[in-house]
């Protein structure tokens, strides 16, 4: 069962799916814990969105598969100033869409500290992968692309770097995003 239909049963619902008492009470708790914690939730975005509003300069994020307001606020509340990254790379690695892998003729010379960097923004970008795989057609086929090679937490992360790369260019250069050119 997908969890907005969970969200939406009602009592005599419950009670028709599971007969058994016991199963009964446990699964009504459940859904009022959850049912609870999605007003609570909802009563605490509304009210940061009452006290802090998307800058200019970030509201092309809102075009980057993925990144809604919430996301997009907590990007904006993380980065500052993008102009104190020099280059993509930089930020992706500030970002922790990156390995912390030291080369040096194709060969591993050694590594970084892979707790560098900002782990609310690598939060949101898996987040925003995570929501533009699951709806936008082009992403999807990447994302299964990269899985059938490596397995999903790679795969992930790496549409969370080329989501990442994005937010970069359309930040710094005012550019308009184009899934074409990001994903082939």
């Amino acid at each position: 069962m997908k969890s907005d239909v969970i969200k939406r049963l009602k009592d005599e619902d419950v009670k028709k799916l599971f007969p058994e008492p016991n199963l009964y009470l446990s699964v009504m708790a459940s859904l009022t814990t959850v049912q609870h914690l999605t007003g609570q939730v909802g009563q605490i975005e509304k009210t940061l969105l009452g006290q802090i509003r998307l800058r200019d300069d970030f509201k092309g994020l809102l075009a980057i598969p993925g990144i809604g307001i919430t996301l997009g606020l907590t990007i904006m509340l993380e980065v500052g100033d993008i102009r104190r990254f020099e280059a993509v790379g930089n930020y992706a690695s500030y970002c922790r869409c990156v390995q912390s892998v030291r080369r040096s003729n194709d060969k591993k010379t050694g590594e970084g500290n892979r707790k560098n960097g900002n782990k609310y923004l690598s939060w949101a970008y898996v987040e925003a992968a995570n929501m533009a795989k699951r709806y936008y057609p082009t992403i999807k086929r990447y994302y299964e692309k990269k899985s059938a090679k490596t397995n999903t937490t790679v795969a992930i992360k790496a549409v969370a770097h080329k989501l990442a790369r994005a937010s970069y260019y359309v930040l710094k250069d005012e550019a308009v995003f184009d899934e074409k050119r990001l994903f082939g």
